[in-house]
């Protein structure tokens, strides 16, 4: 199960509160105030982790309490602090305050560590109210209570390269050619249901070179707008450095046209905005031991006049993959060495 969003509610613990006690002891005549201070209520903590890759926790326990602090008691003693909490979210995840919508943390790194709610601090006691004109004081301060608030979170993945295209243009098959991933292979549409991801190794030994695939689900058009499975996971591609984008050539999906299936699928990522269209792209056509030529005649044009690189494979057959794959290192490679481009991109805002 591969949950990517999920909304929760926080509250940091209250303080406790302030102690009014004096001290009552034999050979003390004049003891005075002893009442103690209340302890600091629990702060709620978010923590990224390389161990969590769903959201799914969140879904079904959406509430987090911290424990209260003590109260203070005689004898100048403090109350003991209440215990925080920590959320584990996977590293990718965003946390936007649900009320304001305002973007409270981005976890790009595992072991981030921030406080999403502040543990109320404890109130004083009376000693602390004493001074030379005022010996024996009555006053004392409740705790003061800890923050409540609501999360929202949402999850992208974090790949360097994006496989978009149409539904059942041949991207799942592509990902369990080229990596481990094993994803459901089905004749049709929206057989991919959740994105998945994959490791590609190419190269060995000092040569050796690895990049993460994300096999983005099916968009179709008006995806910006929420047709199909719409922004839902049009954001996942928001983090990638290298888009794929897939073309079939075939017959089997009963479009005719495969310089429109480009351009609707382009348009739909320049629509949904977060700088998506800009985003360096490899075109693939697929299936192409089963290719009509006019269709291939017509991308290879296309992708000429745009300037655009065209790799034909076939997932089936293995053709074209090994290409394909060290054209994707050579250009994640190429990315990665420009550190201020791919900060700009991994920094738009959902």
């Amino acid at each position: 199960m591969f949950i990517d969003e999920a909304t929760i509610r926080v509250k940091a613990g209250d303080g406790g509160n302030g102690c009014m006690a004096f001290r009552r002891e034999k050979y003390v005549p004049r003891g005075g105030p002893s009442g103690g201070d209340g302890g600091r209520g629990g702060d709620i903590v978010m923590e990224s982790s390389e161990r969590h890759n769903t959201l799914v926790h969140f879904r079904f326990n959406p509430e987090y309490k911290a424990q209260r602090g003590r109260h203070g008691e005689g004898s100048n003693k403090t109350g003991r602090d209440g215990e925080g909490v920590v959320l584990k979210v996977p590293v990718g995840t965003l946390v936007y305050d649900a009320e304001t919508g305002e973007k409270v943390h981005d976890f790009s790194r595992a072991d981030e560590r921030i406080v999403i709610a502040q543990g109320g601090r404890g109130g004083r006691g009376n000693a602390r109210f004493a001074t030379s004109t005022h010996q024996a004081p009555r006053e004392h301060e409740d705790g003061r209570p800890g923050e409540e608030r609501v999360f929202r979170l949402e999850l992208k993945l974090l790949a360097d390269v994006g496989l978009v295209g149409y539904p059942n243009v041949g991207k799942s098959t592509l990902i369990s050619r080229i990596s481990a991933a094993r994803p459901k292979i089905a004749d049709y549409p929206f057989t991919t249901l959740q994105p998945n991801l994959g490791v590609v190794v190419v190269g060995q030994g000092p040569e050796e070179q690895s990049f993460v695939v994300a096999d983005i689900p099916g968009l179709i058009e008006g995806a910006h707008t929420g047709a199909g499975l719409g922004t839902q996971f049009l954001r996942h591609i928001e983090r990638t450095r290298l888009l794929v984008h897939l073309v079939d050539v075939s017959d089997a999906s009963g479009r005719t046209d495969p310089v429109k299936d480009v351009e609707v699928i382009n348009s739909e990522l320049k629509s949904f905005g977060a700088g998506l269209n800009e985003k360096p792209m490899i075109m693939v056509a697929s299936k192409i031991d089963v290719a009509n030529k006019d269709k291939l005649t017509t991308l290879k044009l296309y992708c000429k006049e745009h300037n655009l690189e065209l790799f034909p494979i076939s997932a089936v057959t293995g053709k074209g993959i090994d290409t394909l794959k060290y054209a994707m290192a050579a250009k994640v490679d190429e990315i990665r060495r420009k550190p201020s481009e791919i900060g700009g991109n991994e920094s738009s805002q959902a």
